[in-house]
């Protein structure tokens, strides 16, 4: 299947993370892209609970979108308010203890 490229040009993508401790960026911004993320899901594959937190970094600090959200033992959670990811812009995903992320986004090319 010919995926579309170029300026443009628009796809739905994902971004995953299997066993994540500690922060991880899991989309790094990129020069002529915009990203407009749809969903954050995190798994905690433990039994005992879970703190996970989501951040974005606009280039020059970061921005909190969830901090410290405790999430029982093999509990997921669930982030699905859309925002905009900019061309210097990152996100980044916490938790304490292993546990497992899918982000899913437009990924909009104008190269």
């Amino acid at each position: 299947m010919a995926l579309p490229t170029g300026s443009g040009s628009e796809r739905l993508r994902r971004a995953t993370l299997n066993d994540n401790t500690g922060w991880t960026e899991i989309i790094s911004g990129t020069n002529l892209h915009i990203y407009t993320i749809i969903s954050i899901i995190g798994n905690n594959r433990h039994s005992s609970s879970n703190l996970m937190s989501i951040r974005m970094n606009n280039g020059s600090v970061d921005i909190n979108l969830t901090e410290s959200v405790d999430v029982p033992g093999y509990g997921t959670y669930v982030f699905n308010d859309r925002f905009v990811l900019e061309e210097d812009d990152d996100l980044d995903i916490y938790s304490v203890e292993n546990s497992d992320w899918i982000v899913s986004y437009i990924d909009q090319d104008w190269t």
